[in-house]
């Protein structure tokens, strides 16, 4: 058991090392998506945040250069989900600031999609660091169980998935 949590912590530690030189020290700008269906939002399980690896976001991403933000959804959601998705309008923005990163997001509402939801990757990434644990629809209920540093700040400022859907402005 002592030799997993090593190997972990090292693990951690590399990738955290790799997300500090790819993104410390600048600011980002991330297009992100809010999909609901049935009454549950799709979710991101990031092993690189949040306490024990844990860390439940919409998908999304940085914007390239010369892409859209809408363009960088629709192409962060195929690499991240395996679903093609429909972007509609701008819900709201946050600004998130924890050293060494620095993004401004940009959450756009998803009309809809199409294709299966698979877990993707992070092309950032190399195939033996990625950080995406699992991808699927969460209810509100499912959300609740989990603590605040195990979330995207943006379940703080609502009660319900719908709620999300109601968020305008910057949130942070």
């Amino acid at each position: 058991m002592v030799i997993f949590a090593a190997l972990k912590n090292h693990i951690l530690h590399t990738v955290n090392d790799h997300v500090k030189g790819l993104y410390g020290g600048q600011i980002r700008v991330r297009a992100c998506g809010i999909c609901v269906a049935e009454g549950k939002i799709l979710l991101i399980n990031h092993s690189l945040y949040g306490q024990n690896g844990f860390f439940w976001s919409p998908p999304g991403g940085g914007i390239l250069f010369g892409e859209s933000a809408q363009q960088a959804v629709v192409r962060e959601f195929k690499e991240e989900t395996g679903l093609d998705v429909k972007v509609g309008p701008l819900l709201f923005f946050n600004e998130h600031i924890a050293d060494p990163l620095h993004a401004i997001e940009l959450f756009f509402e998803i009309k809809s999609f199409e294709g299966t939801l698979t877990k993707g990757i992070d092309p950032e990434f190399s195939s033996d660091d990625q950080i995406i644990r699992s991808v699927c629809f969460m209810s509100w209920q499912e959300i609740s169980q989990y603590r605040a540093d195990q979330l995207h700040i943006l379940f703080s400022k609502t009660d319900s998935v719908e709620g999300i859907l109601r968020l305008d402005n910057y949130i942070n």
